[in-house]
């Protein structure tokens, strides 16, 4: 009995991000530089009996807790990348802390809606200078926050088939319209973005509202504006809750990268009687298509017809033959 290796027909289940390990760095600084600033905000609210800063402190933590799902979900994802109990690699977990932090993100919004509405009701007196210096120090800290994770809204590719067959061929023109439809984001680093992106949204709407209530003696258009944040913020964590559930819940990543594929698989006599096409991280697409042909091919045939197409890295193919 001869022993033969199956080396050249096995492949790892590695689906995270192209920028994973530099998202990962940017990520844990953002976190270590709220950090800071709430611990600082806290000391010096505790230290000179301001109220202001001791709100804004705890409200960092908030977000510092959320930025930090975040941090550890690159972490856990790249340290968990070769765990064989993850059926299709981790690059989902991703979502999952994505998923999270939008719920902590509407929470947030629901906090401070409250709040305005507390404060609509029973005015209380502020501080408009201090005020508007914590608001100012925590815009520039989100200001630089966002720059750390300016890479939130990027592209990456990985254009490999993890069939039996590897080649890479022209195909026609219009199959290269996807290439630049390409969509599948990095839902943590954008959670984190989001959080960053609400806190300094609040922070110039509560600028604007402190000089407009200081000069004008209207103490009720910060806790107005305050509201109106908090609607904006809601929004964004639905549209979050929204992208990182669909991936959690393998809805159809792509319809028009689906329509390709099936272009490619139905030739002569091929049909694709079943095609299921989910995402398995970020820029990594996996597919499970059946076809039924008169003359059915080897698996092999099939899956090189799909080789050269851009976020598909994990391909199955069934083949029948058909009965009549």
């Amino acid at each position: 009995m001869h022993s033969h290796s199956i080396e050249p027909w096995t492949h790892d289940h590695a689906f995270l991000g192209e920028k994973h390990d530099e998202n990962e760095r940017r990520t844990w600084l953002v976190v270590v530089l709220t950090l800071v600033m709430m611990v600082g905000e806290i000391v010096a609210g505790s230290l000179f009996g301001s109220m202001a800063l001791l709100a804004d402190g705890w409200h960092m933590g908030t977000h510092a807790a959320a930025l930090g799902i975040a941090a550890f979900a690159y972490r856990f994802a790249r340290r968990h990348l070769g765990n064989a109990h993850f059926t299709f690699g981790t690059g989902k977990f991703g979502d999952l802390a994505a998923f999270s932090s939008a719920i902590i993100l509407g929470l947030i919004a629901v906090e401070i809606a409250y709040e305005s509405v507390l404060r609509l009701i029973t005015p209380v007196p502020i501080v408009y200078g201090e005020a508007i210096a914590v608001a100012s120090l925590g815009l520039c800290v989100n200001l630089a926050s966002a720059w750390l994770l300016r890479g939130s809204h990027d592209h990456h590719h990985h254009g490999h088939d993890h069939g039996h067959g590897h080649a890479h061929h022209d195909h026609d023109h219009h199959d290269h319209d996807h290439d630049h439809h390409h969509h599948h984001h990095d839902n943590n680093l954008r959670a984190a973005y989001v959080h960053v992106m609400a806190d300094a949204a609040t922070s110039v709407l509560a600028i604007g509202a402190l000089v407009v209530a200081m000069y004008s003696g209207w103490v009720w258009a910060d806790p107005a504006v305050g509201l109106i944040g908090s609607v904006v913020i809601a929004s964004w964590a639905f549209g979050l809750i929204k992208s990182s559930g669909a991936v959690l819940l393998d809805v159809r990543a792509d319809e028009k990268l689906e329509r390709v594929i099936r272009a490619r698989m139905e030739v002569g006599e091929d049909r694709v009687t079943d095609l299921h096409l989910w995402q398995v991280g970020p820029g990594h697409c996996a597919v499970l298509v059946s076809v039924v042909s008169d003359k059915p091919k080897q698996p092999a045939v099939y899956k090189k017809r799909l080789a050269g197409l851009k976020g598909l890295s994990h391909v199955t193919v069934e083949v029948e033959t058909c009965p009549h």
